[in-house]
């Protein structure tokens, strides 16, 4: 078998992100596996598993894009506008992924992944609009989603 160029490697690994993000987003991470990946992409499990041997590989991976698509959906302008933008965002199944795979990270043990960008994001980006309150908000924001998928579970 002829070896594959670094070029074509890099192709392999974005298509297996690029639907690893697709799936966190709409199945969860949970629910996505090496077979859902194998499934959607046409590479083989071992093939995917060649370049994420963990299954938390995948989020060490995206970890800033996830990052980065919660908080662009949010309005720091003013805490009222943070909070009408994060019960907007709620309502969407994508960004109640987010959500949910932050708590399921939540007491995790891999340093790679002490620090979810989506969360840490929305601080940094609270605290320097609206300061302490902002930032204070966002936990706020938090703990309530927590409650409010704890419940949803529930049903």
């Amino acid at each position: 078998m002829a070896k594959r160029s670094k070029s074509q490697t890099e192709v392999t690994i974005n298509q297996i992100m690029d639907e690893a993000f697709k799936q966190i987003l709409s199945i969860g991470f949970e629910a996505m596996s090496y077979t859902t990946l194998s499934e959607a992409t046409g590479i083989s499990r071992t093939g995917i598993s060649h370049h994420f041997p963990k299954k938390t590989d995948f989020l060490v991976k995206l970890d800033e894009r996830i990052g980065e698509l919660f908080v662009q959906s949010m309005n720091f302008s003013s805490v009222s506008a943070l909070k009408e933008s994060w019960a907007a965002t709620l309502a969407k199944p994508r960004y109640k992924a987010v959500m949910r795979l932050f708590f399921s990270l939540c007491g995790y043990n891999d340093n790679r992944l002490a620090h979810f960008r989506a969360v840490e994001n929305l601080e940094s980006n609270a605290l320097n609009s609206l300061g302490e309150e902002g930032k204070n908000t966002v936990h706020q924001l938090i703990g309530e989603a927590s409650v409010q998928l704890l419940k949803e579970e529930a049903q």
